[in-house]
């Protein structure tokens, strides 16, 4: 019953057949155009003349490829240097894919994965001025479970996705936002002397994890790592957190692997890159 009623259905995205990329499926002028419009991003300029050559096509072919594309915004053409080049649309599509590939929605399948390896809450941060911003999260189903819902702010001195961020910020940044916020105590683990945040910071960059040793809530501990974006800068944290009862020492460090995997795999998800480490 059940097959009789899909086979009558509408297929919505994909035609009968979608899988077969013979040449019956494949649209020959549009494939033409999207060799040239490709060929053309690889250069800064490119003249109808060499295009054509490049690409083995007529350059009549060409040229009506490129006006075709210039119509839409995707390419221009300099009269005066006679190069063409990608136009302003091809960025707003561009644009448009980074929004649908934003951090956060890149994050969910990595946090979820993370959750189900580690058994603990995921947790994706950012930094708002002296804070952390929890932007995602997913918890654990243990009954004893850190919670951090999207828009709760932490400070950063006193929490794992704060701790790895600032360890990544430059110095004269880190001082702006420790004059601006403090070292407020929390528990009598907070890092409130600013040398020892520093120690406890550089030790964060040689090991590449931050750990909140109950130094926000007692009986809570959390190790985070950095992402990082384009322009290899610390733009996020991940972390895992839970009761200290669970995440003894004995723990840290497999937890650590797991996290620090974590960030590496939604840096990539991103398109970052992550800074690259004098040898120690």
């Amino acid at each position: 019953m059940e097959s009789a009623k899909n086979a009558g259905r509408k297929a919505r995205g994909r035609p009968r057949g979608w899988n077969d990329s013979t040449a019956q499926n494949t649209i020959k002028s549009l494939d033409r155009a999207m060799e040239i419009f490709e060929h053309l991003s690889e250069d800064s300029g490119q003249t109808l003349t060499a295009l054509a050559t490049n690409l083995g096509q007529a350059p009549a072919t060409v040229y009506r490829v490129l006006v075709t594309l210039e119509s839409r915004g995707l390419v221009e053409f300099d009269p005066v240097e006679q190069l063409w080049h990608i136009g302003p649309r091809a960025f707003v599509i561009g644009a448009r894919f980074l929004r649908r590939t934003s951090l956060v929605e890149r994050a969910r399948p990595i946090l979820r994965r993370l959750m189900e390896t580690t058994g603990e809450t995921a947790n994706l941060g950012i930094v708002q001025e002296s804070s952390v911003l929890f932007v995602s999260q997913v918890e654990t189903h243990a009954s004893i479970r850190a919670f951090f819902p999207p828009g709760t702010l932490s400070p950063l001195h006193a929490s794992g996705i704060g701790k790895a961020l600032l360890a990544e910020m430059s110095s004269d940044r880190f001082e702006r936002i420790v004059r601006t916020g403090g070292l407020p105590r929390f528990t009598q683990k907070t890092l409130t002397d600013p040398e020892q945040l520093v120690a406890d910071l550089s030790a964060t960059r040689e090991r590449g994890h931050a750990i909140d040793d109950e130094e926000k809530n007692l009986g809570m501990r959390c190790i985070a790592a950095p992402v990082f974006d384009v322009h290899d800068e610390a733009a996020a944290g991940i972390s895992v957190s839970g009761p200290a009862s669970r995440m003894g020492p004995d723990r840290i460090p497999a937890l650590a692997t797991e996290v620090m995997e974590a960030a590496a795999a939604l840096t990539a998800a991103i398109g970052g890159v992550p800074p690259t480490r004098p040898p120690s």
